[in-house]
């Protein structure tokens, strides 16, 4: 027994696994860490979570639940899609007095700031079938900065490398944009398939993110949603071309902000995004 499971107190996790009989199901996204070390590694990747609740999307088992809870956090609210990894949950409850709180139930579908008071952080190994669109609801709260301080979060490395990447890449796009216009965002580290069970077919990576202030002009969502859906959509074209059906005369909107019309998609930073999407905004007020 490792060092840190020796300070857990619990049973290692394949053994919890193979007690509650827990084999992953596909169709819930579900792929368990079972190392101890590298769940705490994550954690602790997150900063000092003395005072901090911590929420978290599809423990499973509880591999990362437990090292947030080792790791000092005052209280885990685990949201969990599985009825069969209660008693397992309930394992971790009663050894920690109480500290994990399990809500059973659609992530997609619960209003988490609900559950939470006071300092918070969100740090999860997501399940991959719907990731992305946790994230984006994230993203995507009114008012900003939002109830969170920060996110921790494990993704396929592809969407990772999405959510970091500069303009110029062949991973920039909507979601760069998006992402990084309200989060500094920092790839912390790869996990290795092995790491998992069952392995999945591909590589993972943790992604830490911490909520930025908006400026005064920032566009809306809705409006910057829009300028990068279309610009993406045909993301080898012109800027000219992807967006002629959205700006009007979109060479002279273009040119009136300093952007060059003739640029594709994916060399526009952030920064041009914002102010195509402003100034379209105010052109609908």
């Amino acid at each position: 027994m490792s060092e840190k499971l020796a300070m857990d107190g619990l049973p290692p996790l394949r053994e919890i696994i193979e007690k509650h009989n827990l084999a992953a199901k596909k169709s819930l996204g579900q792929n368990f860490l079972c190392d101890l070390n590298l769940t705490s590694k994550i954690a602790r990747y997150a900063g000092s979570l003395d005072g901090v609740t911590v929420v978290e999307i599809g423990p499973g088992p509880g591999g990362l639940t437990r090292a947030l809870l080792m790791e000092g956090a005052k209280k885990v609210i685990a949201i969990e899609m599985d009825p069969r990894t209660e008693p397992a949950l309930e394992e971790i409850s009663n050894h920690h007095d109480g500290k994990l709180q399990v809500v059973f139930g659609d992530a997609l579908k619960q209003d988490m700031q609900a559950l939470v008071s006071g300092r918070t952080k969100i740090i999860a190994n997501l399940p991959y079938n719907v990731a992305t669109q946790l994230l984006l609801n994230w993203l995507e709260h009114n008012p900003w900065p939002t109830w969170f301080e920060s996110m921790t979060l494990m993704f396929q490395k592809e969407v990772v490398e999405r959510i970091v990447a500069n303009p110029n890449s062949k991973a920039y796009g909507r979601l760069s944009v998006i992402c990084q216009w309200r989060c500094d965002v920092k790839l912390a580290f790869t996990v290795d398939k092995a790491n998992f069970m069952p392995p999945p077919k591909v590589t993972s990576a943790i992604v830490h993110m911490v909520p930025k202030p908006l400026s005064a002009d920032a566009p809306s969502l809705k409006s910057l949603s829009t300028i990068t859906l279309a610009a993406f959509n045909q993301r080898r074209k012109m800027l000219r071309a992807s967006l002629k059906n959205t700006l009007p005369n979109a060479i002279d909107f273009l040119t009136a902000l300093n952007i060059d019309p003739t640029l594709r998609a994916d060399a526009l930073p952030v920064e041009g995004y914002l102010k195509i999407a402003k100034a379209y905004e105010n052109l609908e007020d």
